[in-house]
């Protein structure tokens, strides 16, 4: 797949991305890839790639970007290391709700006015981390996104969290899909029933499952990847997309 080394533009400094293409002629509709804690790597350029030969402009951006040079993670160990998982949280905790969200409106405008993208709104998919942020951005930029995706992600729905992206249920227009993963603490049973209530309650589309994989499933260098739960989610986006995107 083509692939394009960008820069945004953000309220901060420039953000680094890639820019994954589809073959061919477009333009394609629009998707952002948030990654997971780990950022922006060689794992998910080839997801990049990946949802491109699905037919969409896929962008994946460097989320640290403030914290440029910072040493890459190996997801497949990092939380057996005290040190390096003291490294990970420390990085997550520079993300809040109003970062996340301002620099998510800067992906969006860049990709929206590329001519290689179709539509007036885009679609956004997470991983684990990313999976937040991308529910954390329908509900914040309704008018930028048309459909929205998380897949094992974790803190969607807790009771006790005032910057919970349930809570913002009554503004997204996007169509919506979650995949939670089994036995996982950071979306338990009691936020899934809680996010399927608040995106009932608010009239939204949308569909919520749980796999039968750990947390992280969908992503190749983790240690909990699954083969069969990966394929399951390509073709889950794929039909969320078409049903939602413009072509």
């Amino acid at each position: 797949m083509p692939r394009l080394d960008v820069t945004i533009p953000t309220a901060d400094g420039e953000a680094a991305a890639t820019l994954h293409l589809p073959e061919g002629d477009g333009p394609w509709p629009g998707v952002v890839m948030f990654p997971d804690a780990g950022g922006a790597r060689p794992t998910f350029s080839g997801m990049g790639d990946r949802l491109a030969s699905l037919g969409y402009a896929t962008l994946v951006p460097d989320v640290y970007y403030r914290n440029a040079g910072y040493a890459p993670f190996d997801l497949a160990t990092v939380f057996g290391d005290a040190e390096e998982r003291a490294r990970l949280f420390e990085l997550m905790g520079t993300l809040d709700n109003e970062r996340i969200v301002a620099d998510a409106s800067a992906y969006l405008d860049f990709l929206l006015a590329r001519p290689e993208v179709t539509g007036d709104g885009a679609g956004t998919t997470g991983y684990c981390m990313g999976g937040r942020i991308s529910m954390l951005v329908a509900g914040s930029l309704p008018e930028k996104v048309a459909a929205a995706a998380s897949f094992h992600g974790g803190r969607l729905a807790p009771a006790d969290d005032p910057t919970s992206p349930h809570l913002l249920a009554g503004n997204v227009r996007a169509k919506v899909y979650v995949a939670g993963a089994q036995d996982d603490a950071s979306f338990p049973q009691e936020q899934f029933d809680r996010l399927d209530a608040a995106l009932t309650e608010a009239g939204v589309e949308h569909t919520i499952e749980t796999y039968p994989a750990g947390h992280g499933f969908a992503v190749p260098d983790n240690a909990t990847y699954d083969k069969d739960a990966e394929e399951r989610h390509w073709a889950a986006l794929d039909a969320l997309y078409s049903s939602a995107l413009s072509r």
